[in-house]
């Protein structure tokens, strides 16, 4: 049956003027037209078509992250619910090839992807002038033999799995994030999701816990009219200052002008509990476990959660609900 066909019946016609689905609400306010612009979405050089287009393909995966549904045979059978393709904009269900080509295709931009969407996310109103960075576990399937055995001092226990270095602004929403081998990542990793961080919208304070007490990383948001906020680490130096936030030095070295009261910086460093809670709300968007095989897969699966976070908070706030729910009401 063709999609003119199925539009056409009064049947399913009646259905989308009475009953609101969670994935028409997700995609209402969002332009996804901008997926047709990348080269590697474009038709084959042979003249070879694309059985769908990126929109919908990308539409599609959305909805099945947003119901917990993850990989390409799950996300193919959760497609071909009459409803669900109808609500992405297909106009038949996509095979389980033309899934699986999308999914490998994505994996070449899924970052600039997900820089779109934090783009839509800023436009919209979203953010706000506090930044904070932080890592997270990302926890593995036993299949795959890319991940890292990992220890979680929190949990005292070993995994197998990966990281991920977020920065979140605004209503646990992620602006910068990169994929890494493990939950500890290299400072240069910091270096460039906090470069990619600045670059998104203005900030006044940039929050992170004392693994960012670098001179590099505080040089970074300074240079940028903001104000780094990570406690001083006196074990990094044989001559210790008497400081509790490295900020404090960098200010008096760089500037006679500005002063910081010690209750400011208590008060924003307090913000930090920010980015745990967008590191559950991501999770809660599929970025707690990947459901691959391998790095590349895990990697795209990682920021297609990431993606999911700011098209939710997109949703929710133009809906006139809480942006900073994972949950949509209709």
């Amino acid at each position: 049956m063709s999609s003119a066909t199925l539009q056409g019946d009064p049947s399913v016609e009646s259905f989308f003027n009475v009953a609101e689905t969670e994935t028409l609400a997700l995609f209402e306010h969002l332009s996804f037209e901008f997926l047709e612009e990348f080269d590697v979405f474009a038709p084959a050089q042979t003249g070879r078509t694309r059985e769908h287009e990126s929109p919908e393909m990308m539409r599609g995966f959305l909805h099945c992250y947003y119901h917990d549904i993850y990989g390409i045979r799950p996300v193919e059978r959760e497609l071909r619910n009459t409803v669900v393709w109808l609500s992405c904009g297909f106009d038949r269900p996509p095979s389980r090839d033309a899934v699986d080509r999308f999914l490998t295709d994505l994996e070449h931009v899924v970052d600039n992807v997900f820089d779109r969407f934090v783009e839509q996310a800023a436009v919209g109103g979203l953010l706000d002038v506090t930044y904070c960075i932080d890592s997270t576990d990302l926890r593995a399937m036993p299949a795959d033999q890319d991940a890292s055995k990992c220890y979680d001092p929190t949990d005292d226990e070993y995994y197998y799995g990966y990281g991920c270095t977020i920065v979140s602004t605004g209503s646990k929403i992620p602006i910068a994030a990169e994929f890494t081998e493990s939950k500890q990542a290299p400072e240069e990793t910091a270096m460039r999701v906090t470069r990619d961080a600045l670059a998104v919208a203005t900030l006044i304070w940039m929050v992170g816990d004392s693994t960012y007490d670098t001179l590099d990383w505080h040089d970074h948001p300074l240079t940028a009219g903001g104000v780094p906020v990570a406690p001083y680490n006196a074990r990094n130096t044989d001559d210790p200052l008497d400081i509790e936030y490295r900020v404090e030095d960098r200010i008096t070295e760089h500037s006679e002008d500005v002063q910081l009261k010690q209750s400011a910086l208590d008060e924003t460093y307090n913000r930090r509990t920010g980015i745990e809670r967008t590191n559950y709300a991501v999770k809660d968007c599929g970025l707690g476990r990947t459901h691959a095989r391998d790095r590349v897969h895990a990697r795209a699966q990682v920021f297609l959660a990431l993606c999911l976070r700011p098209v939710v908070a997109i949703t929710n706030y133009e809906r006139g609900d809480n942006s900073g729910s994972t949950i949509i009401t209709v």
